[in-house]
């Protein structure tokens, strides 16, 4: 994304977060905050979870949570496809993220979802950490760990888009 491409969209989210909420609507670009793969061709949702779980465990990155959301759609009648989100966590970087800034909160844990498309084709999801990278001000000891948690992430994706066991 192009540098004044993002300056607009910090600019929009600022003017919004400060203008309140009587403020005229910011269009938002919502496709420009995620990075988003593809499951290769053969891999099965269910080999995209299990290669995403090994390869989380395998960076020490703990699952803290999974939101069977689609199960839980047609637990209550309603029919969906596949969409799923999973939350991995490293507690002692989230802990000094939140230390540094208690608005880190709420972007915790970090988010991958596995969400079906309308074709039946398998992506995978989650928030462009780049944005907040290149916006927060971080210490330098305390940015490398998020830069490694946004590396970790990604090929977490990438081995669940891979279906790399």
């Amino acid at each position: 994304m192009a540098m004044s491409k993002f300056l607009s969209m910090m600019f929009a989210l600022l003017f919004v977060t400060s203008a309140g909420l009587n403020a005229a609507p910011v269009k938002l670009n919502i496709e420009d905050t995620v990075v988003k793969m593809p499951l290769e061709e053969g891999v099965s949702f269910d080999d995209a979870v299990e290669s995403m779980k090994l390869r989380a465990n395998s960076h020490n990155m703990k699952l803290v949570a999974e939101l069977l959301l689609s199960k839980q759609i047609k637990s209550m009648g309603s029919t969906s496809r596949r969409m799923d989100i999973y939350q991995f966590c490293d507690p002692l970087i989230a802990q000094g993220m939140v230390e540094a800034n208690i608005h880190f909160a709420a972007y915790l844990p970090c988010r991958i979802s596995l969400v079906e498309d309308e074709k039946g084709k398998g992506w995978l999801l989650m928030m462009n950490l780049d944005i907040m990278l290149q916006s927060a001000t971080l210490g330098h000891a305390l940015k490398a760990k998020a830069t490694k948690v946004r590396d970790v992430l990604t090929d977490i994706m990438k081995a669940g888009a891979s279906g790399d066991l």
